[in-house]
């Protein structure tokens, strides 16, 4: 639910602060002329209130990058209007990162004041004597910003006198900062996690399947020297496809690309034992997906579908359109897996080596598109196993890395 605050400051002006509840914080706050009809008063406010968001969905870009004296000065060019402060400036433990409008002059006793508001935790109300007669930074608030109760810096508002007004929405415009601040926070977490979940994928292209590619190419090298030739391109193009450095997604074209040439090189290995089956649609090929998404699918399908099986394995691939989504099953006739114990690996209780491929791409399709697009797995002991991913074909960050 949304909630609507009016405060009336001693200069005539209205003052409105609009809250957010589900967000848990205050989009702002802006002064505006009070009109002397009521219906004035609605119009103002309406303007106001679009103002205020108009504002915040500006000013809060730079934030989610983090406090630096750069997104500072960006934040704070935005925020001052906003306010109507004479001077707005932010700090972090240490320094002034950045000093928007007037009585920049003050600068050290303003730091002074940051000091001893990070030093109690708590917002602080001050006075500031000036020589200079012009000079409209007079009195002010210092407000301490933090994530997750951790200090990181202030947000300080200045005018030529003491307002309760302008206080107040200082201390709401700060608890906002403070929350983009820990949006950044969990930005620079959820893409550590991935790295390292890309790290651990990046791993299971276990020595074992290096060294198996390796000695089936070599068996081709004096019987059949042109398949060891084409084996060994496909054997470069899939690690350095799969040890790249760059970009958290790709397109489904390079994905299934590489699962290609790893599949080639599973087929030089068990030869008839694997028959692979691949069914694409051609509108699906450059829909964007998370990097290494689909490859430990396909892996997990060959060793389980020839696991404890003489008569071989038969992998089928199938990529449909369906309307915004790109449909993505992987499907094999091997031994297959208790729904429990699969349950526990998709819950990372599994242990260290058990669905590893699994677990991480299933975190983080969940990660990227929502809960709602996880795997969804069908399978039974001795009935083979069968991996659906739907893939929105548009969502907002994700783009497939530059070649």
């Amino acid at each position: 639910m949304n909630t609507l605050a009016l405060a009336v400051s001693p200069t005539g002006t209205v003052l409105l602060v609009l809250c957010g509840a589900a967000a848990g914080l205050l989009a702002g706050a802006v002064l505006a002329r009070r009109h002397v009809a009521v219906g004035g008063v609605g119009d103002s406010v309406e303007k106001a209130t679009f103002r205020t968001l108009h504002t915040a969905s500006l000013a809060a870009p730079p934030l989610r990058a983090g406090l630096t004296p750069d997104t500072a000065r960006k934040a704070v060019r935005r925020l001052r209007p906003l306010l109507g402060s004479s001077a707005l400036l932010l700090t972090d433990t240490d320094r002034v990162l950045a000093w928007g409008g007037s009585g920049e002059h003050h600068t050290d006793e303003v730091m002074q004041h940051a000091r001893d508001v990070l030093g109690s935790g708590r917002a602080g109300v001050f006075t500031v004597d000036c020589a200079q007669e012009d000079c409209p930074v007079r009195a002010g608030v210092v407000v301490p910003l933090s994530v997750d109760q951790d200090l990181r810096g202030t947000l300080a508002a200045f005018g030529p006198e003491k307002s309760d007004a302008l206080a107040r929405a200082t201390e709401e415009v700060a608890r906002w900062v403070s929350v983009q601040l820990e949006l950044a926070e969990l930005d620079r977490a959820r893409t550590s996690l991935i790295e390292a979940e890309l790290r651990a994928l990046r791993a299971q292209i276990s020595p074992h399947f290096i060294y198996n590619s390796l000695a089936a190419i070599a068996s081709f090298v004096r019987t059949d020297p042109e398949r060891a030739r084409g084996l060994l391109l496909e054997f470069a193009e899939f690690t350095r496809y799969s040890f790249r450095r760059h970009g958290d997604f790709t397109t489904l074209a390079e994905e299934l690309r590489s699962i290609e040439q790893y599949l080639e090189l599973e087929r030089a290995r068990f030869g008839t034992r694997l028959e692979v089956t691949l069914q694409i649609a051609p509108e699906v090929l450059p829909v964007a997906l998370p990097f290494l998404c689909l490859q430990p699918l396909v892996e997990n399908a060959v060793k389980h579908g020839l696991e404890g099986s003489a008569r071989g394995s038969h992998i089928a691939l199938t990529a449909e359109d369906e309307g915004s989504f790109a449909r993505v099953v992987i499907e094999d006739n091997g031994i297959g897996m208790d729904p429990d114990r699969l349950r526990r690996i998709l819950h990372g209780d599994g242990g260290p080596s058990s669905g590893i491929g699994l677990c991480n791409v299933d975190d983080r399709l969940r990660q990227v598109y929502g809960d709602e697009h996880g795997l969804v797995i069908e399978t039974g002991v001795g009935a083979g196993m069968k991996v659906t991913v739907r893939i929105p074909k548009y969502r907002s960050g994700v783009h497939p890395a530059p070649r």
